[in-house]
């Protein structure tokens, strides 16, 4: 009897792929881990989170798949991970555009402590202000901002067709990016990308739009988008939409979990500490009202110990008050709402 063909289902043509930002802070600087693996034609690809499939049989739970695929593509161990976001828009991947296909990817926020080196050849850790250099304020307000950044957006802004559209744009803009010179919310960090892709001055907005019009699916008359070179490197597929998601959820977990002792070692100073959190979150903190924050909160504890810090006085070693979660319900660190040095 000859057997009817297999029907491909729905089912078959949806793969689930995990996405991991793993992030540390080393030299004052927050680092995600990417993946470039070099091209038979010796090329170096765009840069990659580290990813892997889904496999029912073998992962009992999607974060165990995660570690597992973790570690074999990186031969990195992480400690605490959260889930983010479920990434699944059509056309993700280049090379499944057509084929029926859709890849959808779980993104995972992993934090480590302080790496001593890149895991494995193919494997970097990447500053990430490298792509999202409007975001790190330390320093003050950043040039590129009004360079290049905000005057682009004015002139898309002033591109609309109508009036109303116009001043959308321009209230859109002052929210993300904030008003009258004003700092923005340091958490709205996805928000900031995705404005900048739709006007296109995202290298992945150009990107996605010529292959769009490649396949027929965007209108003859729509012209490519124009990127701006210096809005910080692209990544491969959505992954620096990724990167921006774990970027604002971290900023804003900082304030009410203790998440930032999970980038510390088991014992630092306080410097370390203030010089960690400012990395994460983009900003210039006041040294007093820092420590006094972090001590008063009850987050640390001393250990008794010094350790020298160039030419001046030693500093006293802390490590963190794991009794803090039974203490009260939000123990993260509370940050000062200065934005920048003066």
């Amino acid at each position: 009897m000859t057997r009817a063909p297999q029907q491909t289902t729905l089912a078959d043509s949806v793969v689930i792929e995990f996405g991991a930002v793993i992030v540390s802070v080393s030299g004052d600087q927050p680092r995600v881990l990417v993946v470039r693996r070099p091209g038979a034609d010796g090329t170096v690809p765009e840069a990659s989170l580290p990813a892997g499939r889904f496999d029912p049989s073998a992962h009992r739970t999607l974060e165990e798949g995660l570690r597992a695929s973790v570690a074999e593509a990186t031969a990195q161990t992480v400690g605490y991970v959260e889930q983010l976001y479920t990434f699944g828009d059509r056309g993700r991947y280049p090379a499944d555009t057509g084929s029926g296909r859709r890849v959808v990817s779980v993104g995972y926020l992993a934090l480590t402590a302080p790496p001593k080196a890149s895991p494995d050849a193919n494997s970097t850790w990447d500053g990430w202000y490298r792509y999202f250099p409007w975001e790190d304020w330390r320093l003050g307000r950043p040039e590129i901002l009004d360079a290049a950044l905000l005057p682009a957006m004015e002139a898309w802004a002033a591109a609309a067709s109508t009036a109303p559209d116009r001043a959308l744009r321009r209230e859109r803009i002052a929210l993300c990016f904030g008003a009258d010179g004003a700092a923005p919310d340091e958490e709205k960090v996805l928000e900031r990308y995705e404005l900048l892709y739709e006007a296109g001055l995202a290298a992945e907005a150009a990107r996605d739009q010529e292959r769009e019009n490649s396949e027929g699916n965007c209108p003859a008359s729509a012209s490519p988008a124009k990127p701006l070179a210096s809005l910080g490197e692209p990544m491969r597929s959505d992954h620096r939409r990724i990167v921006a998601t774990a970027m604002g959820r971290l900023r804003g977990k900082l304030k009410y979990r203790p998440v930032v002792f999970e980038l510390m070692p088991a014992s630092f100073t306080l410097l370390n500490l203030q010089r960690t959190v400012e990395a994460v979150a983009g900003l210039h903190l006041h040294k007093q009202n820092f420590r006094r924050l972090v001590e008063q909160g009850g987050l640390v504890e001393r250990t008794g110990k010094l350790v020298a810090q160039g030419a001046g006085r030693p500093a006293e070693q802390f490590r963190f008050r794991a009794e803090v979660f039974r203490e009260r319900p939000a123990p993260g660190v509370r940050l000062p709402s200065r934005r920048g040095r003066s």
